[in-house]
């Protein structure tokens, strides 16, 4: 990705607190989607995402540090809007509607060449794994409400782990959109779901209670 303020040090995500409104988000956000889909990730630039947002490049080089800081974190907030915790009164219900919309989400192209780009980047980057990791950590903390209503309802074992859980839907779709380079499908949603759903119910992700 090209256009990077040589001064930008901070950790790609990372933003400042306070000093933003949300139509200025909002504007941002449909900036950096447009941009990538006309672009692409390497022919993205901080000109044309402040030019289509109405907004000074500045602003963006000192809330988010970077282009890439600045996708991380809307990739973040856009999860959060886009993937909504399911209640649907059982685990299965829950785990299929979860999955449904994580696939869901994959299906805007902009979202989902620029979530496959910060994998890669992950593998050799410190900054793009930490801003990865933090995302992942949040949605799955998010998340993981599902499974203790599950254990309320007494539909898992006690002390189930709910990372363990949730992480089997996402590696599952991320691996076959990822790595086998499947199309995005309702398929891919319903696998992901019912391995999860079976391998929580044979207690593959309950562990001892915590001391």
């Amino acid at each position: 990705m090209t256009d990077e303020a040589p001064s930008a040090a901070r950790t790609p995500g990372r933003l400042r607190p306070g000093g933003r409104t949300a139509r200025t988000r909002d504007a941002v956000l449909r900036a950096v989607i447009d941009e990538l889909n006309d672009n692409g990730y390497t022919g993205a630039t901080v000109e044309r995402v402040a030019e289509r947002a109405g907004v000074a490049k500045t602003t963006i080089y000192r809330r988010w540090g970077s282009l890439d800081g600045l996708l991380a974190d809307l990739m973040a907030e856009y999860a959060a809007r886009e993937i909504p915790v399911p209640d649907e009164g059982d685990l299965d219900g829950d785990l299929h509607v979860l999955a449904g919309r994580v696939v869901g989400s994959l299906r805007v192209p902009a979202l989902r060449a620029a979530f496959g780009r910060m994998v890669t980047e992950a593998a050799a980057n410190p900054a793009a794994r930490e801003v990865l990791a933090r995302f992942v950590a949040g949605r799955l903390a998010t998340m993981s409400v599902i499974i203790d209503r599950a254990i309320a309802r007494g539909q898992l074992p006690p002390h189930t782990d709910a990372v363990g859980v949730l992480g089997t839907v996402t590696a599952i779709v991320y691996y076959r959109v990822y790595v086998l380079g499947e199309q995005v499908s309702q398929a891919i949603a319903d696998s992901a779901a019912a391995t999860a759903l079976a391998a929580a119910r044979a207690g593959v992700h309950s562990g001892p209670p915590p001391a």
